[in-house]
């Protein structure tokens, strides 16, 4: 950007330094021969300057993207969540041990939500996802989950995939917000949205969560990272 601001900067002086020699080949006809020249050296410079400031605004815009990109996330690994009765979490302290799905939307989106995800709940628990499910109407999701004997466990592995609780609920409603207005979207719309490991947003959409879509692109979690890289599953958003 500094090199960009330079070329401006020396095309802008050229073009100043020609100007004159221009209006004096105008008036001046015994110099008008000179006048291609200064034409051709007056258009040089100007169009060093169109593009290097489209460059440098392209770059700058990028930048700014990527700054805001940056402070969302930051934002989001502050907000708490409640893991159990006796225990209170950030989103942050998840970095590194689990991908979070947030969905927000009324109770019913939340509750179909759960039931979709059922045929895949292997799948998700492999892969470290953790969901969190915030009511925007304010209502309390149910979740129905088979306690028989043979597919107990199964049932208490489902019960861990949801078990988070987003606390302080205004904070998170507000950051959810933001994020729908800089996606154009309605504010009534249900959205979801899926991080990577290293908690930055990896997708989000409208509607229901591809639960079959992260099972199929997401590698298997074994306990907390082992490696550099592990997190990087995903572009970011």
């Amino acid at each position: 950007m500094f090199f960009y601001l330079a070329f401006i900067a020396s095309a802008g002086l050229g073009g100043l330094i020609t100007t004159p020699r221009l209006i004096s080949a105008l008036a001046n006809s015994s110099r008008s021969s000179e006048l291609p020249e200064v034409l051709n050296s007056l258009g040089i410079d100007l169009g060093a300057v169109l593009i290097f400031a489209f460059l440098y605004s392209r770059e700058n815009n990028a930048k700014n993207a990527q700054v805001s990109r940056l402070l969302r996330e930051e934002r989001l690994s502050k907000l708490k969540l409640r893991l159990d009765e006796n225990k209170i979490i950030s989103v942050n302290s998840l970095r590194g041990i689990a991908r979070l799905v947030i969905l927000a939307g009324p109770a019913s989106f939340i509750e179909e939500s759960f039931n979709r995800s059922k045929p895949f709940t292997e799948g998700l628990i492999e892969r470290g996802i953790l969901v969190v499910p915030f009511a925007t109407d304010g209502e309390n999701s149910v979740f129905e989950f088979e306690e028989s004997d043979e597919e107990g466990v199964i049932a208490e592995r489902k019960k861990r995939l949801w078990q988070l609780t987003p606390i302080y609920t205004s904070e998170w409603a507000n950051w959810i917000d933001e994020q729908k207005k800089l996606a154009k979207v309605s504010s009534d719309s249900p959205v979801y949205l899926s991080l990577r490991l290293d908690g930055r947003v990896r997708g989000s959409g409208v509607g229901y969560p591809p639960w079959n879509a992260f099972v199929a692109q997401l590698p298997p979690v074994k306990g907390i990272w082992s490696g550099l890289l592990d997190g990087m599953d995903g572009r970011v958003l």
